[in-house]
């Protein structure tokens, strides 16, 4: 059996069959998502993460505990040698493509027209396109063409 890229073995889950409910379990809440968001924008020691996401000291202590523990981010030494700063795994840098589907939504819902908000550039200054799921034969697909398969169904 392969074991997980995350550290999983004392999570009680939601939903154990489900993948959305086993990743929510782990990074579902609103400070984890800042963290790890911030963290993909170069945040990398707890005053930076403090600053940015305005997140209370307790709390900010406790999450970023949480996602060192799970396997999301991993503490190394700064280059100064005199703290300790924060960096995305290898399953940390994975969920890119969730805050940037967050993101977009967002961006097509959470904001009247014209409404000044931030944006995420790609290194020519563009920004990125907009994400679509696609079926096996590169399809886009959508709600109306999947099915979730549980365990108990049959498979071809």
């Amino acid at each position: 059996m392969v074991k997980p890229a995350v550290r999983v073995d004392d999570v009680t889950w939601t939903d154990p069959t489900c993948p959305v409910a086993r990743m929510l379990d782990l990074v579902g809440d609103r400070w984890s998502l800042l963290i790890i968001r911030d963290a993909m924008d170069g945040a990398r020691s707890f005053t930076d993460f403090q600053k940015r996401a305005g997140v209370a000291r307790n709390i900010l202590t406790d999450r970023l505990r949480r996602l060192v523990d799970r396997g999301i981010l991993e503490r190394e030494t700064a280059v100064s040698g005199r703290r300790q700063v924060y960096v995305l795994t290898e399953a940390g840098r994975d969920l890119f493509t969730v805050i940037v589907a967050m993101r977009q939504w967002g961006e097509r819902h959470m904001f009247a027209e014209g409404e000044v908000h931030s944006v995420l550039v790609d290194e020519s200054g563009r920004p990125l396109a907009q994400l679509h799921p696609t079926d096996s034969r590169g399809d886009r697909a959508d709600v109306a063409s999947t099915t979730v398969l549980r365990d108990d169904a049959p498979r071809s």
